[in-house]
């Protein structure tokens, strides 16, 4: 049976009881008619009254497809709904991501392409550039195969990765290529001199990729939003290095004795003459042979005719005019390097004072956990005096709107989002990611246009100009972006006071701390975020006459909730519209207009099942004005209190240190079972850096023994790692200069840095030794001299590799550039001096430690005597 009625009017038709024998109608003590809800939330866009509807997404699920999705949804939504209903797109991440995304793409290109650029500027030779450059993408290929099968996403992070390794990917192509360069110079056939160039650096080669990549295991011991955040970057990076060493043992020699197979026109012969030069005479049958590779060459260079020989000639003629000016430059790093081999004491000492000074200025850095984004939007929030009713507050988001228009011009305002009061939902509570504790506060959420001022500028002058218009009124900014958003852990600031424990002073301790903070330099948007004075209305039932009188106080509670906020939380009921289909709930209230005064109040008719007739609760309860916190927090099951903080025109790790010293100072104040910690996201930095720093100091030990055990020996690991000390300046000085901050990615540069520099000396360092052993064994000095000479070449163009890698990142250009900013100029930075340190202070410890006879082992040996053999 359905008697429901058709028609809403119907409703008024029900009956409800009878009374002497007549029938009373809902009509008779009420009036249906269609309303809403009570309203506890106002939203209104460019000040149009709207509806809110956000969509989150699940941890694993791509942010670009899940947006995708929504927008090919949009359309059929909207062609089922009335033409006066519109839907618009608003704060769209997935153009943030895909912009970044993008950014990160193409600085990778360039950088990829500048890579290419100076390798052909240095080898002069097309075929050679192809050869080195096509490990690039596919060492990208296979670290992006991996990464597919370890679950990892492209994102932001993933691709930095793949970016930061394509300056260092070239390194095992361009060693390796240089090598059989210089074994073809020495007038070598063409197989012996791939054979021979491949074997004599598969093993330091080998050392050097495990190097780079042993420096980037801190990464994984950290712990937090940090450890997903970097994790799969470093991942990006490890693999994409392990590839790029497989290939540079097995592609590139092959296309090399392929590609340049009647190809060699531009073998640097000049090698061979300045090496004998140095060491002082070499063997006839290798300069002849040098001169018959010179003059098939230039044989084969007339037989390259055509549009094609026209180019290479180009380039070789680039080539020329570069390496004379190169092998001038080789000849004063001689000169130098000689110098330095003499006076080891005075290289000694300014090596020294140039790490002291530069880490003097290390104080001087400042650190934050991560670069500040300008996402284009940020969002305030709003906090009215109190106990203001939401449509007053709704009369105040439009005064502070109209300053946002004043300050902000009209052509940058693309969306002007007001979000008043507390959704309804508890499910829209449960998942709303703002601070909003009452009808009195709010957010406004600002989106800009593609081409605007920075945000950090307009959210400066607005916080002036706000706090001057509105002093009775209190404003903070919130994370606008999603990386600052996932640093805060959804807190709405980075620095979080918590003063936790069951002391009813704890409110005041909290205030006094927010007194003191707010007086440090660069702290901005100090407030606590509990607000323990909201206005409410006690009432006190006395128990005695209620009972005489047949009620409970349970009656009276539930009198007050139906008659104030409807009967749809205390019973809910539905009516189904017949021509429609739609339910629609039914709730009864007392109409607002009806409770207007304290008196209309305790007008209020209190029912019960037993009762005959209502009893009015002014005779059965007293209504006083109380005060009592608008919101509880607890942490822990302990009540707490919280002073929030941003951070304006200062590094985070310096106003936090302060913030930390006002903390100490209280914490010898606090009663007994109140507790302070200082949370958000400077305690996720501080454990970020601790990690990082712990893993370093363990990576470069684990390096240190992977080179004792490869060298056989605890020396030449030591000498190795003397060019780590200039990586470390080079860091110090550039984030100094450019007014860089430490944080992060910023390690992560330093990390690479260290890594490159470790793989550079090996090089030198091997060579050396190499030289010691040889058919014509030097000295320690000679073979410094030597081994500085020979890699020279190798060293700078690895170093140059990453530095021109790195160029279009440390600029910071393009949405979300800030964040790989950092870490480009960190390695710039590091390698900049390392590769001096390599090229200098390296062969200098190196003829110091290595007096003694140098033995050469028995494997090594029998392997040489047997190159000779064949040669």
């Amino acid at each position: 049976l359905n008697s429901s009625p058709e028609l809403l009017q119907v409703l008024n038709d029900l009956p409800i009881k009878q009374v002497n024998g007549a029938t009373v109608y809902i009509r008779d003590v009420a009036n249906v008619r269609d309303g809403f809800a009570v309203q506890t939330n106002i939203v209104a866009q460019n000040r149009i009254r709207s509806a809110l509807l956000t969509v989150l997404k699940s941890a694993s699920a791509s942010t670009l497809d899940i947006i995708k999705r929504v927008k090919d949804a949009l359309p059929r939504i909207q062609a089922t709904l009335p033409k006066e209903l519109q839907i618009s797109q608003l704060f769209d991440q997935s153009i943030f991501v895909r912009a970044s995304i993008n950014g990160v793409l193409r600085e990778g290109v360039i950088a990829a392409c500048l890579t290419a650029l100076m390798i052909l500027l240095f080898l002069g030779n097309w075929r050679s550039t192809l050869v080195v450059a096509t490990s690039i993408p596919l060492s990208i290929l296979c670290s992006i195969i991996v990464l597919g099968a370890l679950g990892e996403t492209l994102n932001i992070m993933t691709l930095g990765g793949l970016a930061l390794a394509v300056g260092i990917l070239v390194d095992d192509a361009t060693v390796e290529l240089e090598n059989i360069h210089r074994n073809l110079a020495m007038g070598k056939p063409m197989i012996r001199a791939i054979l021979d160039g491949a074997a004599q650096i598969a093993v330091p080669a080998f050392v050097s990729t495990l190097s780079i990549c042993i420096v980037f295991v801190p990464i994984f011991f950290l712990s937090g939003t940090a450890k997903y955040l970097f994790q799969p970057l470093a991942t990006a990076v490890i693999f994409a290095m392990l590839a790029s060493y497989f290939l540079s043992r097995t592609v590139v020699p092959t296309m090399v004795k392929f590609l340049m197979r009647g190809h060699m026109e531009e073998i640097d012969t000049s090698l061979a003459r300045k090496l004998d030069d140095v060491e002082g005479g070499a063997p006839e049958n290798e300069k002849s042979s040098a001169a018959g590779v010179r003059k098939e060459v230039r044989g084969d260079d007339r037989a390259s005719a055509g549009i094609l020989g026209s180019i290479s000639g180009f380039f070789f003629g680039i080539h020329e005019r570069f390496n004379r000016a190169f092998e001038k430059v080789r000849d004063r790093y001689v000169e130098a390097l000689r110098w330095c081999l003499a006076h080891r004491g005075v290289v000694f000492a300014a090596m020294g004072g140039f790490v002291l000074i530069s880490l003097c200025l290390v104080p001087f850095l400042g650190r934050d956990f991560f670069p500040a984004v300008d996402a284009g939007q940020f969002r305030l929030h709003v906090r009215a005096p109190v106990g203001t009713r939401l449509e007053a507050t709704e009369e105040r988001f439009y005064e502070v709107g109209r300053v946002i228009r004043e300050v902000i011009p009209p052509n940058e305002i693309q969306n002007v989002l007001d979000n008043i009061g507390l959704p309804v939902s508890g499910i829209n509570l449960a998942f709303s990611d703002n601070a909003t504790i009452s009808s009195a506060d709010g957010e406004i959420l600002v989106a800009l246009n593609a081409k605007h001022k920075p945000t950090a500028q307009y959210m400066r002058i607005l916080r002036e100009r706000l706090h001057h218009d509105f002093p009775d009124m209190e404003f903070y900014f919130a994370a606008p972006d999603i990386v600052s958003q996932i640093l805060n852990f959804g807190i709405p600031a980075p620095i979080d006071i918590q003063i936790t424990g069951r002391d009813p002073k704890g409110y005041d301790i909290a205030n006094e701390i927010r007194s003191r903070i707010t007086q440090i330099p660069g702290a901005a948007d100090v407030h606590v975020h509990q607000v323990v004075h909201g206005p409410d209305l006690r009432v006190n039932v006395d128990r005695t006459r209620a009972q005489q009188i047949g009620l409970t106080q349970n009656d009276v509670a539930r009198t007050m909730l139906i008659s104030l906020s409807s009967s749809g939380q205390n019973a809910p009921n539905f009516w189904l519209n017949f021509q429609n289909g739609v339910n629609y709930q039914v709730a009864v209230q007392t109409p607002q207009y009806k409770m207007d005064t304290l008196q209309d109040l305790q007008n209020t008719p209190v029912v019960a099942q037993n009762l005959p007739r209502p009893e009015l609760l002014a005779n059965l309860a007293t209504v006083e004005r109380r005060e009592s916190p608008i919101i509880v927090n607890h942490y822990d099951v302990q009540p707490v209190f919280d002073v929030l903080a941003n951070v304006q025109g200062r590094d985070l790790g310096g106003v936090a240190g302060q913030v930390s010293k006002v903390v100490n100072e209280f914490k010898s104040k606090l009663p007994r079972g109140t507790f302070l910690n200082v949370r958000g996201q400077v305690d996720s930095m501080n454990k970020s850096f601790a990690g990082i720093g712990a893993g370093i100091l363990f990576a470069i030990v684990l390096v240190y023994f992977l080179m004792t055990v490869n060298f056989q020996s605890w020396t030449d690991p030591f000498i190795i790692i003397m060019a780590l000390p200039g990586a470390l300046c080079g860091i110090i000085w550039i984030l100094f200069v450019t007014g860089t901050t430490l944080n992060v990615p910023s390690l992560m540069g330093a990390i690479m840095a260290i890594g490159v520099a470790t793989a550079n000396s090996i090089l030198v360092v091997t060579f050396a030794n190499d030289e010691r052993c040889g058919e014509h064994p030097k000295n320690a000095h000679d073979a410094a001299l030597s081994a500085g000479f020979t890699r020279l070449r190798p060293v700078i163009m690895t170093a140059l590799a990453m530095i021109i890698g790195m160029l279009p990142f440390s600029f910071g250009l393009g949405e979300g550039g800030e964040q790989n900013a950092p870490l480009g100029r960190a390695v710039i930075g590091g390698l900049i001096v390392a590769t001096f340190a390599t090229l200098f202070f390296v062969p200098v410890v190196y003829s110091m430690l290595r007096k003694a006879e140098f033995t050469c082992d028995e494997d090594e040996e029998f392997e040489r005597q047997e190159q000779r053999e064949r040669a």
